[in-house]
């Protein structure tokens, strides 16, 4: 087999087999394919696809191009990937409430992507947590504490790693074969059992339209079931930030005020307990998913999922008192001011992706490649859809690390909102299951 020849049967409509596309895969983690090949193949898979079972020939094909899991555990080996929101920090409720319910969560989580933020940037917002855990870390700590959040090492899916590169800079990043391989590559080398995904809709979103999010769950929950991990999608809504903060520190405070009850952020804890129960009954410690969604409930309210995480932070380096001592932990900004609405009436539309825009432009988030993350910047106390506001009340709090970065972000946030004479239709959290 030679790259050529896979990237010619692409380019004319063909499909290539999956000996072929497990070469291909080889190639690009040893590096026998070059990136010229790389970026030729990325293009023909977006202009002409690979169907059903290519798209799972590759998957596979990517999973396999480095270290695959495998565990041996009593009880399911569960998982949960969102695909990227504003405000969604629910991975970080969700690993500890599916332990206290009996599942194992080895959550392989990514950074900050574009205007959304990243679960491993969340958690080391807590002085000392580290996401990085040799294969041996990680299965100690999955047999005491049975969930760890952790970033991919560079065994799992080399394959993805160079592909992702080369689509970031050919324009070829919006291709939904790869963007399912590139996902479920890495998710499924954790040895998985289960599997739920949140796939987010709205202005927040990637996939900005129903039509689009449920385009790329069907692939996705095809591709993974093709695999042989039983999975489900919820499609849920992104037109307004999930949690009512965004930004690293201030999101793992919503996090701990819903985890321990003093706070309860409705919006975190109703998708928490829809995707906890999906898991549950996927992984076989439910009947189903509204027996698996009372389960996760239960969790929340007797606090066993802040128990489970606790001992998730401790286990991960972070502070042994964290659950009890979490407001003295976290990094504060120096700079807190509001952003003044301009006018009486209503939240109509919220722009999602601009204030996603304005937590990286503060800091929170990366311009470049190796930039660093100030934790403790960001929004807070964000209106939400269809909430009645004045002249001069708050739409938000930015929390900054100068005056001047300050009101460039006072200006970005108040381009984002939207004031209309009536409040609208405030859509549903879940709009579909797909699966």
């Amino acid at each position: 087999m030679d790259a050529r020849g896979i990237i010619a049967k692409l380019r004319d409509g063909g499909k290539p087999s999956s000996e072929e596309l497990g070469w291909f895969a080889r190639g690009l983690a040893d590096g026998t394919v070059s990136d010229a090949q790389a970026g030729a193949f990325a293009m023909a898979v977006l202009l002409k696809g690979l169907g059903e079972a290519g798209r799972v020939a590759l998957t596979r094909a990517m999973r396999d191009s480095g270290h695959v899991l495998h565990w041996d555990l009593n009880g399911p080996v569960v998982d949960k990937h969102s695909t990227g929101g504003i405000g969604d920090c629910v991975s970080l409720l969700l690993a500890p409430a599916l332990a206290a319910c009996g599942a194992y969560v080895p959550m392989i989580s990514g950074r900050g992507l574009g205007h959304t933020g990243g679960t491993l940037d969340k958690l080391e917002a807590i002085p000392g947590f580290r996401t990085g855990l040799s294969e041996d870390q990680l299965r100690r700590q999955l047999g005491e504490v049975r969930c760890a959040i952790v970033a991919a090492s560079a065994e799992i899916a080399p394959a993805d790693r160079r592909l992702y590169a080369i689509r970031d800079v050919t324009s070829t990043v919006e291709s939904v074969d790869l963007i399912t391989a590139s996902i479920l590559s890495k998710k499924l080398s954790a040895g998985l059992e289960a599997l739920v995904l949140d796939v987010k809709c709205g202005s927040g979103a990637f996939m900005d339209t129903l039509e689009k999010a449920e385009e790329l769950a069907r692939a996705l929950v095809s591709t993974a079931q093709g695999a042989g991990c039983m999975t489900a999608a919820l499609i849920t809504d992104m037109s307004q930030p999930l949690a009512t903060a965004a930004g690293n520190a201030l999101e793992v405070i919503e996090v701990m005020e819903t985890l321990t009850g003093t706070s309860v952020n409705a919006a975190l804890w109703d998708l928490t307990a829809a995707l906890g129960g999906e898991a549950l009954a996927l992984g076989g410690l439910a009947a189903d998913a509204e027996d698996g969604e009372g389960r996760i409930i239960e969790a929340l309210e007797n606090g066993q999922a802040a128990e489970w995480f606790g001992r998730m932070v401790a286990a991960q380096g972070g502070p042994a008192d964290f659950v009890e001592r979490w407001p003295d932990r976290l990094p504060a900004a120096p700079v807190v001011v509001e952003v003044p609405c301009g006018s009486d009436g209503f939240i109509a539309a919220i722009d999602g992706r601009a204030l996603g825009e304005a937590v990286v432009h503060l800091g929170g988030g990366r311009l470049r490649e190796g930039d660093r993350i100030n934790p403790s910047v960001g929004l807070s106390d964000l209106a939400g859809l269809g909430e009645s506001v004045a002249r001069g009340v708050p739409l938000a709090l930015i929390h900054a690390a100068d005056e001047a970065a300050a009101e460039r972000a006072v200006r970005a946030v108040e381009a984002a909102y939207r004031v209309g004479s009536s409040a609208p239709e405030e859509p549903p959290l879940v709009l579909k299951r797909v699966g």
